[in-house]
């Protein structure tokens, strides 16, 4: 009795500062992300004329060729300067014009990426992507002008950027810095590199796909520098029936693992940027619409897409011309480069708070019918110095109630009637990172 006591009195005593504290360098890498240095990216993005995937490739100035060299001379830079702390390589697939209707010729579809290796767990990766194509009205046309300022130079700014910033870190876990091509023409980037992660045996917690991250006034007239959506899928497209059957009777249908990974920055933004507004919309993409995300959660892994709140679609695939009095056009002006830093900043301390995670327990029992308590039973984590239960109402969108529970691998929580709550685990690490949160997937008799 005395030992478990003891034992008692020091897990509260260690899990104290766990919840209490924040970490210091969040608040740093928030600050040092550059308003300048994106606003340069992008304005030497826009320069190449087109992006376009089809767009030439010999050229040193013009098209996705000289794009995609001077993306990938800017991670080489990056990692000199980190004592080569990167791996940069170009990774690519080959499409033809029988594999889309947005397919004008046979082409190299080429990414430039970017891996930081982590010390702990080299083969988990947290991954942000930035997309380096443009294209104009006609998807098919490769010649004309498309600078592709906001669509989707912004988002590969940011994801130079965070890179620059997050390289000056030590991580358990290995980032990844991606630029994808062929997005406009069929998503044909992210799936390269999804099927890539999966031939390499990758484990990938998840893809944080940024796709337009530099406007703030909206076609409806709304101006807001602060909002911005995190579009995820409710269950992973690659569930089995058993698992789809499951859900009818235990619950699920909003807690997949990429709406577990929206709901850990939703968190994570409230808590350490709380001027910015996270909007979580329970949808896979906009309507009808796609991003370079899907080719991830379609080959079951976590991903999330991150974008401006209200965009205007006047500056989106059109050519730069004036109608009506009407300026169209994707170009530098339209771009609030004070807004894409923000956005950059709620990517890289969700970059770094994953990468300093231990990872997520695997297995995850539940039970309690017809009980006045919920019953818990997880898989251990290597690297953990405890965990945490996490319960909210069925109606509710946020894990609004957790209890730090120690170094354990089961718990009674009592009091809690388990019909009236969603529950899940997440680990917690020892400078207070968490994991996303697990949602049961086993259940307890």
């Amino acid at each position: 009795m005395k030992k478990k006591l003891l034992l008692c009195l020091l897990t509260a005593f260690v899990s104290f500062p766990i919840l209490a504290q924040t970490d210091v360098r969040i608040y740093e890498i928030i600050a040092a992300v550059s308003e300048d240095r994106i606003k340069n990216d992008v304005k030497t993005l826009t320069e190449f004329g087109t992006r376009n995937t089809f767009s030439d490739t010999l050229s040193n100035t013009r098209g996705i060729g000289a794009a995609r060299r001077w993306i990938k001379s800017e991670f080489d830079n990056i990692s000199s300067s980190c004592a080569d702390c990167m791996d940069v390589f170009y990774q690519k697939d080959f499409v033809t014009k029988d594999m889309g209707a947005r397919v004008p010729k046979d082409a190299w579809v080429v990414n430039v990426v970017a891996i930081q290796k982590g010390t702990k767990y080299p083969n988990r990766y947290i991954i942000m992507s930035g997309d380096i194509d443009s294209r104009s009205s006609d998807t098919m046309d490769y010649t004309t002008d498309a600078p592709g300022a906001n669509d989707n130079a912004s988002g590969m700014a940011g994801t130079i950027e965070a890179a620059r910033v997050l390289s000056k870190y030590k991580f358990e876990n290995s980032i990844i810095y991606v630029g994808l091509s062929g997005e406009e023409q069929g998503l044909f980037g992210g799936g390269g590199l999804a099927k890539y992660a999966v031939e390499k045996g990758w484990d990938v917690i998840g893809i944080l796909n940024n796709d337009m991250i530099g406007n703030i006034t909206g076609v409806d007239g709304v101006v807001s520098n602060r909002d911005f959506r995190i579009f995820s899928e409710p269950v992973p497209a690659t569930e089995t029936d058993k698992q789809r059957q499951m859900r009818r009777f235990y619950g699920g249908e909003v807690d997949g693992i990429s709406r577990q990974l929206a709901r850990y920055i939703h968190e994570n933004v409230k808590t350490y940027m709380p001027e910015m507004n996270p909007m979580m919309i329970y949808r896979l993409d906009r309507f009808g619409r796609g991003g370079h995300h899907r080719p991830f959660n379609d080959a079951g892994f976590a991903g999330i897409r991150i974008m401006e709140a209200h965009e205007n679609y006047t500056q989106q695939h059109q050519d730069i011309r004036t109608e009506n009095g009407i300026q169209y056009g994707d170009v530098l002006e339209h771009v609030n480069f004070g807004y894409a830093k923000k956005l950059t900043a709620v990517n890289a301390i969700n970059l770094a708070s994953l990468a300093w995670a231990p990872p997520a327990p695997k297995e995850v029992k539940i039970g309690g019918i017809v009980e006045p308590a919920a019953k818990f039973e997880w898989s251990k984590v290597d690297g953990a110095l405890g965990y945490k239960i996490y319960w909210r109402d069925t109606t509710s969108p946020t894990w609004d109630h957790s209890r730090y529970v120690g170094n354990v691998t089961e718990f009674l929580l009592e009091g809690i009637v388990i019909d009236n709550f969603f529950f899940g685990i997440s680990s917690v690490g020892k400078d207070g990172f968490e994991s996303p949160v697990v949602f049961p997937n086993a259940i307890l008799r």
